[in-house]
C-alpha cells in the first residue's frame, strides 16, 4: 500500500550519525530551562566560532521551536555566525513540523533577507511548508503557497508535486489533481516516478475510481513495482472486484514481481468484505501452505474479523494455531466489535479490561455500543478515561474514526456538556480526523449553553478545513452572537454564509446590519450595504438613512456619499431631510449638507425648502458665501418661491459683509422683483 501519511519523512534532514556535541548539549540546556533564556547564559559557554555541526546539533535538541528561532537569530547578532542553507533549512522544517506554520511561512519569505541574498530559496524549502499544510489538511493554504512559489520563479519539483497530488486525492479533488498531473509534465517537464503513479492510483481507488485507476496503472511509463501491484490490489478489492483483483496478483508472477505478505492480506481483506470467507481461507492456506511465507498480524487479524463477522468465532482458535501469532490490540478490537455487534456489551468490556493498553478503536466501538444501549454514564466514563489518557494523540496507536464519537457528542451536548465534548474533539482535529456532522454537533451545543464565540471559533476551523457548515448552523450561529452584542463576529458570520453559496432572508441582513449601526461600526456597515445592494436585498429606508449618519459621524463623507448614490440607484431612499438637518446642526459637515442638497437637484428628488434654507444659512456662518449664493440662484431657477427662502436676509447680509457687491445687487433686484409680484397678487385677491 502507498503511505500518503508522514509526509515530513521526505524533507526531514537526515539524522546525524555522530553523538551530539558537549557544547550543544549544553547550549540547548540552556535555553530549554528558561522560558526566557538571556544572552549572557549563552555567552559564557561561546568562547569560540560555532561550527554549523554544532548549531544544528544544538537547534535539534531545543523543544520549543520558538526558542530555537530566538537562537537562531541570536547566532546571527550576537555569536558572528553566517547561516547557511542548511541551518536556514532546519529551523524552517522545525518550525514546519511543530505546526507553528504561520511562523514559519513567515520565516521562509524573509532567509533571503536574512541571509543578505547569500542563500536562494530552493524547491525543498517551499516543499517542507507545503507538506506541513498537507499534513495539517490545510489545502488551500498548500495551493497558495506553491502558487506563490511559481510567482517568484522558483520551479516546482517532483516532490512538490507528489505532495499536492496526494493531499488533493485525499480531499477528492480528482480534477485538480489530473490537471496538476499535466502540468507537471506539459509545463515543467517533471517526469513521474513510480510514487507518482502510485499516489494516483491509489488516490482514484479511494475515490471510487478504479477505472480511471485501472487506466493509470495500464499506461504508467515506468515498470510497476510491488508498491504499485498491491495499491491497484487493493484499490479492486476496495471496489469490490476480487476476482479482477486477484487476476492482477497471479499476472504479478508472469512479470516476476513476486507478491508478498501484504498482496495476500489484501485479497483476505476482500474477499472477507464480500462475506466470501471460505475463499479468503483459501488465500490465507496459499500464502501459508503454497508460497511458504509467514503470515503477519495484520493477515490474521483481517481473517479473524471476516470470521467473526461472518460468526464463525470457533474457527478463530484454528487459524491462531497455524503460526506463533499473539494477539494484539487489532486482534482484541475485532472481538470487541464481534461482542458488540452480538448484542453482549458486557462481555466486549470484558475483553477490553484484558487489554494491556487499549487503542482509540478499542474505545470507541465501546463507547458507540454504549451510547446505542443508552448506557449514557458508563459511556461517558470510558470518554473522560479516554481524554485523560490521551489515547487518541498516541502516534504508535490505529488513526481512529472521528464519526465513531458522534453519539457521545450528541449526548454530551444535549445535556449541556460541550465543553466536555470538544475537549476530546480537538485532541482528534490535532491528529487530522474530523467529522463534519461533527462541528455541527458542538457549534449547535455551544449555542444552546450561551457560548456562542465557542461557536463562532469552531464554525472557522471548520471552514479552514473546507467543511461547509449548513445554513441551519449559520442562522443558529447569527441569531446567537447579535443577542449577545456580539456584531462583528454576526456581520463575519453572515459574510461567510454568503461565500458559502447561501443567501439568507432580508430580516437577518437587517438585524445585523442593525446591531452594527448601533454599535457604532461604521466600516462593517458600509461593507454590509454594498452587498446587500448587490445580492439585491431590500433595504429600509431607516436603516439606509442610520448608516449615512453613522459613516458622516465617523468621518467618512465619501463612503456615505457612496451609499448614496447607490441606495437610489437601486430605488431605494434615504430620509433626505433628516440626513440634511443632522448635518447642519454639525457646523462641520455643512458642506456635507451642502453635496446633498444638490444631489437631490441633480436627481430630481424633492428637498423640504425649509432644509434649503437650512443649509444657506450654515454655508453663510461658515463664509462660504460662493456656494451659498449658488445654491440659491439654483433654487429660484427651478422656481422655489424666495417669499419661502427665508434665508435670503441672511444670505444678503453675509454678502454685503463679504464686500460681493454685484451678487448684493442682484439679490436685491430678485427681492425687489419678488416685492412687487407679492403686492400684484395681493392687490388682486383683495
Amino acid at each position: 500500500m502507498v503511505r500518503t501519511s508522514g509526509l515530513h519523512a521526505l524533507f526531514a534532514p537526515k539524522p546525524q550519525r555522530k553523538t551530539k556535541s558537549k557544547l550543544a548539549t549544553s547550549l540547548a540546556r540552556a535555553i530549554n530551562s528558561s522560558d526566557h533564556f538571556e544572552s549572557s547564559s549563552l555567552s559564557s559557554l561561546i568562547t569560540e566560532p560555532l561550527s554549523t555541526t554544532t548549531v544544528l546539533q544544538t537547534l535539534r535538541l531545543i523543544k520549543p521551536p520558538s526558542h530555537a528561532l530566538r537562537f537562531f537569530d541570536y547566532l546571527s547578532t550576537n555569536a558572528n555566525f553566517s547561516h547557511n542553507s542548511h541551518s536556514f533549512f532546519l529551523m524552517l522544517h522545525l518550525l514546519a513540523q511543530s505546526r507553528n506554520l504561520n511562523a514559519a511561512r513567515n520565516f521562509l519569505f524573509s532567509i533571503e533577507k536574512r541571509s543578505n541574498g547569500s542563500v536562494k530559496l530552493h524547491p525543498r524549502f517551499f516543499n517542507t511548508l507545503i507538506a506541513s499544510y498537507a499534513d495539517a489538511g490545510l489545502l488551500h493554504e498548500a495551493l497558495n503557497l506553491f502558487h506563490t512559489m511559481k510567482k517568484m520563479g522558483v520551479s516546482p519539483s517532483l516532490i512538490t508535486f507528489n505532495t499536492l497530488l496526494s493531499i488533493l486525492l485525499k480531499r477528492g479533488k480528482t480534477g485538480m489533481a489530473l490537471d496538476l498531473f499535466h502540468e507537471m509534465r506539459a509545463t515543467y517537464g517533471v517526469t513521474p516516478d513510480s510514487y507518482t503513479f502510485n499516489i494516483l492510483i491509489n488516490g482514484f481507488c479511494k475515490n471510487s475510481m478504479v477505472s480511471e485507476a485501472f487506466r493509470v496503472f495500464k499506461d504508467m511509463e515506468c515498470v510497476p513495482d510491488l508498491v504499485t501491484y498491491n495499491t491497484i490490489i487493493d484499490g479492486l478489492c476496495r471496489a469490490g472486484k476480487v476476482k479482477t483483483a486477484h487476476n492482477v496478483l497471479n499476472g504479478m508472477l508472469k512479470k516476476d514481481v513476486n507478491p508478498n505478505v501484504v498482496s495476500y492480506t489484501t485479497l483476505v481483506r476482500g474477499y472477507c468484505m464480500k462475506h466470501e470467507v471460505d475463499k479468503a481461507l483459501g488465500v490465507f492456506n496459499e500464502l501459508v501452505s503454497t508460497r511458504g511465507m509467514k503470515p503477519n498480524a495484520v493477515t490474521f487479524n483481517t481473517l479473524i474479523k471476516g470470521l467473526s463477522e461472518a460468526g464463525r468465532l470457533d474457527e478463530i482458535k484454528e487459524v491462531l494455531r497455524t503460526g506463533s501469532f499473539a494477539p494484539d490490540a487489532c486482534t482484541f478490537n475485532v472481538l470487541i466489535k464481534a461482542h458488540c455487534d452480538g448484542g453482549d456489551v458486557d462481555a466486549a468490556v470484558k475483553v477490553f479490561r484484558e487489554m494491556v493498553r487499549p487503542d482509540s478503536t478499542s474505545y470507541s466501538v465501546l463507547i458507540r455500543a454504549l451510547c446505542l444501549r443508552r448506557e449514557f454514564e458508563r459511556a461517558e466514563r470510558m470518554f473522560e478515561e479516554l481524554y485523560e489518557k490521551e489515547v487518541l494523540l498516541e502516534k504508535d496507536g490505529s488513526k481512529p474514526l472521528a464519526a465513531a464519537y458522534n453519539p457521545m457528542f450528541e449526548y454530551l451536548c444535549a445535556n449541556g456538556k460541550t465543553r466536555r465534548a470538544e475537549r476530546v474533539f480537538r485532541q482528534l482535529m490535532k491528529i487530522g480526523a474530523q467529522d463534519p456532522p461533527s462541528y455541527r454537533t458542538l457549534i449547535t451545543g455551544h449555542c444552546k449553553e450561551g457560548g456562542f464565540k465557542s461557536g463562532y471559533e469552531l464554525l472557522v476551523l471548520m471552514l479552514r478545513r473546507e467543511f461547509v457548515p449548513d445554513f441551519e448552523t449559520y442562522e443558529l450561529l447569527i441569531d446567537g452572537l447579535l443577542k449577545t452584542g456580539e456584531a462583528l463576529l454576526a456581520h463575519d458570520v453572515l459574510l461567510r454564509m454568503l461565500r458559502s453559496s447561501y443567501l439568507p432572508v432580508a430580516e437577518i441582513f437587517h438585524c445585523v446590519l442593525g446591531e452594527l449601526v448601533r454599535r457604532g461600526f461604521a466600516k462593517e456597515c458600509f461593507e454590509l450595504v454594498t452587498v446587500m445592494l448587490e445580492k439585491r436585498i431590500r433595504l429600509k429606508i431607516d436603516l439606509s438613512t442610520d448608516v449615512v449618519r453613522l459613516l458622516f459621524s465617523s468621518g467618512q463623507k465619501e463612503k456615505a456619499f457612496v451609499v448614496v448614490r447607490l441606495v437610489y440607484e437601486n430605488g431605494y431612499l434615504v430620509k433626505m431631510e433628516e440626513l440634511i438637518d443632522f448635518l447642519c446642526e454639525k457646523r462641520k459637515l455643512v458642506d456635507s449638507a451642502h453635496r446633498l442638497v444638490v444631489f437631490c437637484l441633480e436627481n430630481n428628488q424633492t428637498v423640504d425648502i425649509s432644509s434649503c434654507n437650512r443649509v444657506i444659512e450654515g454655508l453663510c456662518k461658515g463664509k462660504r458665501h460662493s456656494e451659498a449664493f449658488g445654491l440659491y440662484n439654483e433654487l429660484v431657477e427651478i422656481g422655489k418661491n424666495q417669499q419661502e427662502l427665508s434665508c435670503i436676509v441672511v444670505l444678503r447680509n453675509a454678502l454685503e459683509a463679504a464686500g460681493k457687491l454685484e451678487e448684493v445687487r442682484f439679490l436685491s433686484k430678485r427681492m425687489a422683483m419678488s416685492d412687487d409680484c407679492y403686492g400684484l397678487k395681493q392687490g388682486i385677491s383683495s
